[in-house]
């Protein structure tokens, strides 16, 4: 069975020490810790990646295409700003979550846009780590057969 790919991107390394008021206290090692036991529990695997260079989550996003079963993205700043990641996110057929520990619609004014959403299946925002566990259990449910 492919894994599940959880992308990380900028700044996302300091979760747990930068602005804790809105990130949490979590750091990305407990989310990842997460997310493998509950992938674990479902007979999945878990690649989970950070990047602060938006060229490197591009590659990761084109390896998932033939590699992964799911792909998770938390894009971080660059929701806003990378028609790069849309375009390579369009060229997957796998289920695309987009997952924010904060809620972008209750922050500043320019962070209401995503150019991810746009690909994305859907978006899990606002329930700080938690989301991360929430975008797996979406992603599960997806990738079952219908029926």
């Amino acid at each position: 069975m492919k894994p599940i790919y959880v992308l990380n991107g900028p700044n996302l390394n300091l979760l747990g020490v930068r602005e804790p008021e809105i990130y949490g206290y979590d750091t990305l090692a407990d989310i990842e810790s997460r997310c493998a036991a509950l992938l674990e529990d479902a007979g999945h695997s878990l690649v989970f990646r950070q990047s602060n260079h938006e060229g490197q989550l591009i590659d990761w996003i084109q390896e998932a295409r033939t590699e992964s079963a799911a792909l998770i993205i938390n894009p971080a700043g660059y929701s806003h700003t990378s028609v790069a990641l849309l375009d390579a996110l369009k060229a997957l057929s796998v289920p695309i979550i987009e997952c924010h520990l904060s809620n972008p619609q209750t922050r500043e004014p320019f962070r209401h846009h995503s150019y991810v959403s746009l690909a994305a299946k859907g978006i899990i925002a606002g329930f700080g780590a938690f989301g991360y566990e929430l975008a797996i259990r979406a992603a599960l449910a997806l990738l079952k057969p219908a029926g």
